[in-house]
């Protein structure tokens, strides 16, 4: 299964800054869907943001406005800027990626099944 690898997780006050680095092979950067979740403790893992084929981003409610999903082809890397951080935000963050399926009209779609992932980073907003 191939390797994601997260970094720049920290600890940070309510209303700092962070972005998190998501470094994948450079073939995940070509008709497929990249994402990024998190996961507080004691609670299930919900999506954060995504970023299609067509790098068309997408965001969970409670992040749009104030969270920013995009990538560096050149670098091999997804970011994921997060401002305004409150203390909700505090979870472990990981990154996902799947592979573009194509439709009958010859594009592409997101399938939402995400089977490669990171092992994460940690982000803890103080109040």
């Amino acid at each position: 299964q191939a390797q994601l690898m997260e970094s720049g997780g920290g600890s940070v006050p309510s209303g700092g800054s962070l972005t998190l680095s998501c470094k994948a092979p450079s073939y995940m950067f070509w008709n497929y869907c990249m994402g990024w979740f998190r996961q507080a403790q004691g609670k299930e893992r919900e999506g954060v943001a995504s970023i299609d084929d067509q790098g068309r981003p997408s965001y969970a409610d409670n992040v749009k406005d104030r969270f920013t999903i995009s990538q560096d082809k050149a670098k091999n890397t997804m970011y994921l800027q997060m401002n305004s951080l409150k203390p909700e935000d505090t979870a472990m963050y990981s990154c996902a990626a799947e592979r573009a399926k194509k439709d009958f009209s010859g594009g592409y779609w997101c399938p939402g099944t995400y089977d490669s992932w990171g092992q994460g980073t940690q982000v803890t907003v103080s109040s």
